[in-house]
C-alpha cells in the first residue's frame, strides 16, 4: 500500500491513495489553514469508520441479512494538553437498516469486525486505545 502526500501551501496538503484517489487534509485558520478538508486525525477517524463499516456490511450480506443501510458514528477523545495528543477512547456505534435483520447477526458481524477483521480497529486497540463498539437494529420502511 502507498501514498503520496503533497504541500498545497500553508497547512494544506493534498493526500493521494495508492489507487489514485485524492483528498485535502487542511488545519483550522487559527493554526494556518484554510480549511479547505479534514484535519489529519480526523482522516484516521473517516479511515476507521470505513474499515469497520464495510467489515459489518460484509459479513451481513454474506449470512444473507437483508441489509438496506449502514451507518457508523464515531465519537473520540484525545489526550488533553498533551503532545501529541494521541486518542485514548474511540466508540463507534453502528445504526444497521433492513429488512427482518437478526439482532444475533449484526451483533455478530460487528463482534467479528472489532476482533478479528479491522485492521485499523485493532491497530488502534494495540497502542492503547480504548475502543467500544455499539449497534442498533432498524426496520427498514
Amino acid at each position: 500500500m502507498r501514498a503520496t502526500i503533497r504541500w498545497q501551501g500553508n497547512v494544506c496538503f493534498e493526500a493521494e491513495s495508492g489507487s489514485g484517489h485524492r483528498i485535502l487534509v487542511d488545519g483550522p485558520p487559527d493554526h494556518g489553514g484554510e480549511n479547505r478538508g479534514p484535519r489529519p486525525m480526523e482522516t484516521l477517524l473517516l479511515g476507521l469508520g470505513g474499515c469497520a463499516s464495510f467489515d459489518v456490511v460484509h459479513i451481513l450480506r454474506k449470512s444473507r441479512q437483508d441489509i438496506t443501510d449502514c451507518r457508523c458514528e464515531i465519537d473520540a477523545q484525545r489526550a488533553e494538553d498533551e503532545i501529541p495528543a494521541v486518542f485514548t477512547h474511540i466508540r463507534l456505534h453502528f445504526v444497521v437498516t433492513g429488512r427482518n435483520l437478526k439482532q444475533n447477526q449484526v451483533k455478530r458481524a460487528v463482534e467479528l469486525s472489532a476482533e478479528k477483521y479491522c485492521s485499523a480497529s485493532i491497530m488502534f486497540g494495540r497502542a492503547g486505545v480504548q475502543i467500544e463498539h455499539s449497534y442498533e437494529v432498524v426496520e427498514a420502511a
